[in-house]
């Protein structure tokens, strides 16, 4: 903090942020998001496509006993392994900040609404339908564990969609608390130090943020 004639000039800075005098610099950011698969969400997209693929197989490979039950099976979960495959390679290339027109966020979560339900009834018509047959019952098995590990993103997602929404609000809150000011007769006001900016509310600097 520096002190002029009659006027303060504060300078607030977050974690990270450059001291004054200092150009601001953004961390360079390539294509490619390294870090994401190693994040939870991308885990999760790893395991369900594995288990999709595995139960996809599992039915190719086997004698079918009902057409209908099983030809839906297999359209649901190739279906659900595309989509999740879309959305993993959208996250790891960062293809949201070109295709800014579509929200992922939520198009993400319909997906996982959507597909999960259809899923877990392909999952239960081919259990039904499967006559004990060693493939059919591996394929309905993993089925079942694609939908609950697809839940477990649905869940992952609204979570996020909470955090996010609580934090804008605190940052909001916050933001509203300091621009505050403080009267002190006439038309000079007080400001506390750091919670204020730097002109009052008529447009004159603040003479004393030492007040508390």
């Amino acid at each position: 903090m520096s002190h002029g004639a009659g006027l303060v000039r504060t300078t607030c800075s977050s974690t990270g942020a450059l001291g004054p005098g200092s150009a601001a610099r953004p961390p360079s950011e390539g294509l490619l998001d390294q870090a994401y698969p190693r994040t939870q969400g991308a885990v999760l997209k790893v395991a369900q496509m594995v288990t999709l693929l595995i139960a996809f197989i599992c039915v190719r490979s086997s004698g079918w006993t009902d057409y209908t039950a099983y030809s839906f099976f297999e359209v649901v979960t190739i279906c659900d392994l595309i989509m999740i495959l879309i959305f993993y390679l959208v996250h790891l290339f960062r293809f949201y900040r070109v295709l800014n027109c579509i929200n992922w966020s939520l198009s993400e979560l319909l997906h996982y609404l959507i597909g999960t339900l259809l899923l877990l009834i392909a999952s239960i018509m081919a259990a039904s339908k499967s006559s004990s047959r060693s493939g059919l019952v591996a394929g309905a098995v993993f089925g079942f564990l694609a939908t609950f590990l697809c839940l477990a993103s649905v869940w992952l997602s609204y979570k996020i969609s909470c955090i996010t929404q609580s934090t804008g609000a605190a940052r909001a809150e916050k933001a509203h608390y300091r621009y505050q000011l403080l009267p002190s007769g006439g038309d000079r006001w007080n400001c506390r130090l750091g919670q204020a900016p730097l002109l009052n509310a008529f447009g004159k600097p603040c003479l004393n943020p030492g007040f508390r």
